[in-house]
């Protein structure tokens, strides 16, 4: 049986907004209410619960915190790929990479990727930090991968993707770090352990305070500050400045900009920027 609802109206529209909003930095536009309304819609047969109202406060009441994660989950935009906006990833091998090999430093090599979707970004750096370390001697690199939907953070840690969904990946690199299915699993690809293994994946706010004071050298993150104000974007940044080494890089996505936001960074390639 179908089950029809009385749409959501625009006061109920304003109070999801502002939920998600103080819990996100996601500033929901009023012209995503058909959106919304459609989205939420599967999540209320999902629960069984007759109307949006009472799903706002179903959401509220739940003091386990479960719904809320569900909610965001419905609002996050996750489209990504592997080699998405390439540009980036020739930079940090032409030029980022090369320059910290060359002043001789040691450790670990620390990269975020701020809002890594379903793993195509952070596998796509682990190929790019991997092709590095074969030519440098002592390199040695970590890669932190987070976003706030527990859904798509699922899909990266399996590190199963379509064939179809790796078909920007040049072959030799596709036959170097992933596996084909056989079998049952015919038509799908796998991650090799040298390409999962550097990856810790975790489940993480962006408005929540940063672990990582001055200890990352690269941050990726891409096509997020788009759904974010200017203050949310600026508080973004910097956080963003406080946690990156000096020299570090911060990448964004093509379709944003910093020209609105007062910065500290030098700006170094197409939406590439160094402290």
């Amino acid at each position: 049986m179908v089950v029809s609802y009385t749409p959501l109206t625009d006061k109920l529209f304003k109070q999801f907004s502002t939920l998600v909003y103080q819990q996100t930095g996601i500033f929901l536009k009023p012209e995503k209410k058909e959106l919304l309304n459609a989205r939420l819609g599967k999540r209320l047969r999902h629960c069984k619960i007759s109307s949006f109202k009472e799903y706002y406060d179903y959401v509220l009441n739940d003091g386990s915190g479960e719904e809320l994660i569900h909610l965001i989950d419905v609002v996050s935009t996750n489209f990504t790929s592997f080699f998405r906006e390439k540009t980036h990833f020739d930079y940090l091998s032409s030029t980022v990479l090369k320059e910290f090999a060359a002043k001789g430093h040691s450790g670990d090599y620390r990269v975020w990727s701020a809002a890594c979707s379903s793993g195509e970004e952070p596998y796509t750096l682990s190929i790019i930090l991997n092709e590095f370390a074969a030519q440098a001697q002592r390199f040695r690199f970590a890669i932190h991968a987070t976003d706030i939907s527990t859904k798509v953070l699922a899909i990266a840690q399996k590190g199963v993707y379509a064939e179809d969904k790796v078909q920007t990946v040049p072959q030799g690199l596709l036959k170097r770090y992933f596996q084909r299915g056989k079998g049952r699993s015919e038509g799908y690809i796998k991650v090799k352990k040298e390409l999962s293994q550097p990856i810790t994946f975790q489940r993480f706010n962006l408005m929540d305070q940063y672990p990582w004071q001055g200890e990352l050298d690269v941050i990726f993150c891409r096509n997020v500050m788009i759904y974010f104000n200017r203050e949310t974007q600026q508080q973004l940044v910097d956080k963003f400045y406080t946690c990156l080494r000096p020299g570090g890089h911060l990448f964004i996505g093509h379709s944003e900009s910093l020209t609105s936001i007062n910065h500290r960074f030098q700006q170094v390639t197409t939406t590439g920027y160094k402290k």
